[in-house]
């Protein structure tokens, strides 16, 4: 299996060369010429390629690598005119200005030129899994030829490539996840348009809020109060002329007020529940659940208490969970899990009911999903026909979380990282890669190869020496920025910064 994938990355090595010659031949008309129209296929076919690096990435070495890119450009919206804006010029249709706004798009996302530089990179990185099998198919191919000095050892740096084949393709799937995985930027931009669409949702959802409020308020208290007025009125013309029935209307009065009062209490345990302000989730929930006629058990583990907007989501989501279990599941029973989860709120509810709730036909899951996404949450639910149904509910970052080290590197780490970059090179490629296909060609041209001067006992080790220095001096530029900082590099890594400041 290993060998097989090998085998399948180094052929699509080959095919990206063949791309990646095609993409630079692309290249003269667009930057030079101005063809511009030719950018937007050119970056499709790119991704494309991109998106199935980053799929097998998943499939066959086990490292799921995210789409980078940042988030599209809305459609084009016509003015009150019905023409279309792009600029200074108007547009009968919106094919243009979209066309426009695409391109910018694609041009303006770094993601682009990482993938570009992946393109034309990746032959050489990839092209390393063809290496010993091409040795080996050369050696069987021409056994009548008298073995060379250089035979055995070509063999036998063929042979230790293959067994380390499985830490290759580990080294590869870092390599991919280096330039195929998202920056910060396009983390925060996909973040920014999620809580840009969770704020319009938010805004409609807290006008909705008001409506019922104002709703509850005119036909509850404020309808009582009215009648209790009206009442009072009688009391004062029954005072003189008949004091039985103004007593008996006092009583009356007396018993909206406690109603009226119980409604305005109701009211504002609807808005926010004073236990869940002094008392926090925890001890709210065990209140609704008391308050539920279902016969409930909650569970609270939390290291610390998250913020006021967290709680108070959480709480109206559990409690439209348990509503929407006594009203629609038919649950007798319901278990309520309140814990953290390396820095997130995690909620888990679930009921004995007969199962079906699906978010996507529900107002009430809708209205959780709503009120989750302005602050990162997810709701997933899992309600398989006659039960049990199980909501989790999942707030990232809701909990105090440590800080991961930033400190500035060491400046010997900063010296070993500059030295791998910027000398690395010449050991693995001239010195080494080069050097040994000259030396399997059997060229009489040395130039400035060192080891091909050597006696012939002695260029064999030397080479491979060099492939393995350079080799050692890349792994180490790339890996001790990764160790020093691994959450930082491994949400914003990238080709061009090193953060050897961090």
């Amino acid at each position: 299996m290993v060998i097989g994938r090998a085998l399948a990355f180094g052929a699509l090595a080959v095919a990206d060369l063949v791309l990646a010659v095609l993409i630079l031949v692309a290249a003269v008309p667009m930057f030079g010429l101005g063809m511009i129209f030719m950018f937007p296929p050119v970056v499709r076919v790119v991704r494309w390629r991109t998106r199935l690096a980053r799929k097998l990435n998943g499939a066959w070495l086990e490292t799921r690598v995210r789409a980078p890119y940042l988030p599209p450009p809305p459609p084009t919206r016509p003015q009150p005119d019905g023409w279309y804006r792009y600029q200074r010029q108007l547009y009968k249709t919106p094919r243009w200005p979209d066309w426009n706004n695409r391109w910018k798009w694609m041009f303006g996302d770094p993601a682009t030129w990482r993938d570009g530089l992946w393109m034309l990179l990746n032959p050489l990185v990839a092209g390393v899994f063809l290496l010993p099998f091409a040795v080996l198919a050369r050696l069987l191919a021409t056994p009548w030829h008298p073995v060379s000095p250089a035979t055995l050892p070509a063999a036998g740096v063929a042979v230790a490539l293959l067994a380390a084949l499985p830490w290759l393709l580990r080294g590869y799937a870092w390599w991919n996840r280096l330039l195929l995985s998202p920056t910060a930027t396009s983390i925060l931009a996909g973040q920014l348009q999620r809580l840009d669409q969770a704020r319009l949702e938010t805004v409609d959802s807290q006008a909705a809020e008001l409506r019922r409020i104002e709703r509850d308020l005119h036909d509850g208290a404020q309808a009582r109060l009215v009648a209790m007025g009206m009442t009072l009125g009688a009391v004062e013309e029954l005072m003189d002329k008949d004091p039985a029935a103004a007593k008996a209307l006092l009583g009356k009065v007396r018993e909206a007020s406690s109603a009226a009062l119980t409604e305005l209490r109701d009211l504002v345990r609807g808005i926010h529940p004073p236990v869940l302000a002094e008392r926090g989730l925890g001890d709210a929930v065990r209140a609704l659940a008391l308050d539920s006629p279902l016969k409930a058990r909650v569970t609270v583990d939390l290291g610390t208490r998250p913020e006021p907007p967290v709680e108070s989501a959480a709480y109206f989501s559990i409690s439209e969970l348990l509503t929407n279990a006594a009203r629609h599941g038919g649950a007798e029973r319901v278990w309520i899990d309140i814990s953290a989860h390396d820095g997130a709120l995690r909620v888990t509810v679930t009921d004995d009911g007969s199962g079906g709730a699906d978010p996507s036909r529900g107002s009430g899951l809708r209205g959780i999903e709503r009120r989750l996404a302005a602050f990162d949450g997810v709701l997933a639910v899992s309600s398989p026909p006659g039960g049990p149904t199980t909501a989790t509910i999942d707030l990232p970052g809701a909990l105090d979380r440590k800080v991961p080290d930033c400190t500035v590197m060491p400046r010997w780490k900063t010296a070993v990282v500059a030295i791998g970059w910027g000398l690395g090179w010449l050991p693995l490629f001239p010195q080494g890669l080069i050097a040994m296909i000259l030396k399997l060609a059997g060229t009489d041209r040395f130039s400035w190869f060192l080891a091909l001067y050597l006696p012939e006992p002695w260029q064999w080790p030397l080479i491979v020496f060099n492939i393995v220095l350079g080799v050692s001096l890349y792994t180490a530029a790339i890996f001790i920025p990764i160790h020093h900082s691994r959450h930082r590099w491994m949400a914003e890594a990238a080709p061009t910064r090193l953060w050897l400041g961090r």
